[in-house]
């Protein structure tokens, strides 16, 4: 990627009250997790669009960063494009087949606030 320009630019949500939900997941994650997170978002900023297995669309104008972390465990960032930005709006460990319903609830409440 050194050398290649970015065709978006990842930047957090921040709250009304400026705080960076999805910052503040990522601090609390595991120095190797956040790391391949950290590549995987990387890899959509230089490469946008892209798909799977590292970018799923989930409707309504939202995205998923899709992440294997340690422990055979899945992270998700959502996010949605704003212009040139992607704005990372929700970030969690999937538990489940399916995406559960309160976190696509919470990115687009989130992603209302932007507009």
């Amino acid at each position: 990627m050194p050398g290649s320009a970015k065709t978006v630019e990842a930047r957090f949500y921040q709250s009304p009250i400026g705080s960076e939900p999805v910052r503040d997941w990522l601090k609390a994650l595991a120095p190797q997790d956040r790391k391949v997170i950290g590549i995987d978002i990387a890899t959509i900023d230089y490469s946008w669009p892209v798909g799977m297995p590292h970018c799923r669309p989930l409707g309504g104008g939202l995205w998923e960063v899709r992440s294997a972390v340690s422990d055979g465990r899945i992270a998700r960032v959502i996010f949605s494009l704003k212009g040139d930005d992607m704005v990372l709006l929700h970030g969690f460990i999937k538990k489940s087949q399916k995406t559960p319903s309160r976190d696509l609830d919470l990115a687009r409440a989130r992603l209302r606030e932007l507009s």
